[in-house]
């Protein structure tokens, strides 16, 4: 059975970098989509990035594009997400997440998060000075 353990996280200042880290046991990555989500204190949980079971398509929303990167490494069993100039608005409990049919909603940009069947612990990120 699939178990994602995330780690990274933490508190930046504003500008800074941070990447987290979500490594998959007891499976393989392979096949999967693979997604970020992520919720803010009194809101609700939002995906945020996703990339294809093949890895070869990435999505992002507006929020974060061209700010972060998702990137997978079948081999190492790995998901990153790279967080490049954060902001306190990315202040944020963040969730990698795992699902075997969701490639359509990857390259429609869309999360359904019914649709993940698998989910790591959250770690938590602040952004603050």
């Amino acid at each position: 059975q699939l178990r994602l353990v995330q780690s990274g996280g933490g508190l930046v200042q504003p500008g800074g970098s941070l990447r987290l880290s979500c490594s998959a046991s007891g499976s393989t990555l392979t096949g999967y989509t693979l997604g970020w989500f992520r919720q803010a204190p009194g809101k609700e949980r939002e995906g945020i990035s996703c990339i294809t079971s093949n890895g070869g398509q990435t999505s992002f929303v507006d929020s974060v594009k061209a700010r972060f990167m998702i990137t997978r490494d079948n081999v190492a069993n790995t998901l990153y997400l790279q967080m490049n100039n954060l902001n306190p608005d990315d202040t944020a409990v963040y969730f990698c997440a795992a699902a075997q049919f969701a490639d359509v909603w990857c390259y429609a940009n869309k999360y359904p998060a019914s649709d993940y069947e698998t989910w790591g612990q959250g770690t938590q990120v602040t952004v603050s000075s």
